[in-house]
């Protein structure tokens, strides 16, 4: 996987070819043909392996307080996406004509996104809706700044700005006890 990210990274994940990936690994492009039937084939396996990089992250505990853990959270999901762009594209946006990820590569990325979940599950009983909207917010916010301000802070200095929107909305969902 680690060539075909370094390829990716530098003609740009559309620009991917199975031969030029073969050549890079020193190998004849009908070999690699026994490891990935098609492109699309490559770029699940590239989703899997993508998501797998968050879990095998270390994240924060939960604060102590709903504000605290979201913070705590999203900072290290928004410093995991603006390290490799190219890498949040084909994870995040459906940059790729055509290409869906498997089941089994989806459910890499769903693993991730209950584990991202945590920290906010820790103090209050998120709907499907809340998870959805906080995506959407931080998501945006590191879309923004991949596409119109790479490198810089524009765009990702208003998360804890978002935060602070989200969380009297999320407070109104007590955890329940037990």
């Amino acid at each position: 996987m680690t060539e075909a990210w370094a390829a990716a990274r530098e003609h740009g994940l559309a620009a991917l070819s199975l031969r030029d990936l073969a050549r890079r690994l020193g190998m004849a492009a009908p070999s690699l043909y026994s490891y990935f039937d098609s492109k699309h084939a490559l770029y699940d396996a590239m989703y899997a392996d993508g998501w797998q990089t968050l879990l095998a992250m270390e994240l924060p505990d939960p604060g102590p307080d709903l504000g605290t853990s979201l913070r705590r959270t999203t900072h290290v999901y928004v410093r995991w996406a603006l390290e490799d762009p190219v890498r949040y594209q084909l994870l995040n946006q459906r940059t790729i004509p055509g290409f869906v990820p498997s089941p089994a590569a989806y459910a890499v990325a769903v693993q991730a996104y209950e584990r991202l979940a945590v920290s906010l599950r820790a103090h209050v009983q998120a709907t499907q809706e809340d998870l959805d909207l906080l995506s959407a917010i931080i998501g945006g916010l590191i879309s923004q700044q991949i596409a119109n301000d790479p490198g810089g802070t524009r765009w990702v200095r208003l998360v804890d700005d978002a935060l602070d929107l989200l969380v009297p909305r999320l407070e109104r969902r007590p955890k329940a006890a037990g």
